[in-house]
């Protein structure tokens, strides 16, 4: 099917979402996911015709060998996570592009801008330009919540600003301070752990 033809909503109806700390590749399937402050990277090989996106809160965990911290949810795994799982099935290195956006400043709590959207933004072109890996096209920062839909088979992207309202912005403020908290928490002393053998 050649999804590049739909209208953008039934493009979004029939996309696998990507949520924070996950990440999929597709040589036809549409991905999508929805970004406050979190930044989603679409990495393409466009020779193979394939193509992938990851979601990521933080652009790094500080975490020792003890934490049980979903480490994709950092910016620093999500992005070696996507770039192998692209190589493993065939892409090169040298051919693959990228495309990335997010980012936003769309909270404000208490009189204090929180600063994760500056530093995903900041942390995605510095990781990319390390790796040579161009950045053909994003949509960074802003006052905006987004929507992003990317067809990976072409390595074309749609993204759509949404405004966001002051009680929207607090609710969202919340809730991301709340799960960066969590996953910076250790763990209790009293947590069962599972080993695995």
């Amino acid at each position: 099917m050649d999804y590049s033809k739909l209208p953008s909503q039934e493009i979004e109806r029939l996309a696998h979402n990507i949520n924070p700390g996950a990440w999929a590749i597709d040589s036809e399937r549409p991905l999508a996911t929805l970004l406050g402050s979190c930044v989603a990277v679409c990495l393409f090989d466009p020779q193979l015709r394939i193509g992938g996106m990851n979601h990521f809160m933080l652009p790094n965990i500080r975490r020792s060998s003890h934490d049980d911290v979903d480490s994709l949810l950092s910016g620093d795994f999500a992005m070696e996570a996507l770039l192998n799982g692209l190589l493993q099935r065939g892409a090169r290195k040298v051919r693959v592009q990228a495309k990335a956006f997010g980012g936003g400043t769309i909270i404000n709590v208490s009189g204090q801008s929180m600063s994760i959207g500056l530093r995903n933004a900041e942390f995605t072109r510095q990781w990319l330009d390390r790796e040579s890996i161009p950045l053909m096209a994003s949509d960074f920062l802003g006052p905006w919540s987004r929507k992003v839909l990317f067809l990976p088979h072409i390595g074309e992207v749609l993204c759509r600003r949404m405004a966001t309202s002051m009680a929207t912005a607090e609710t969202i403020a919340r809730e991301e301070a709340a799960y960066a908290a969590t996953l910076a928490a250790k763990p209790k002393p009293d947590d069962k752990k599972v080993e695995l053998f």
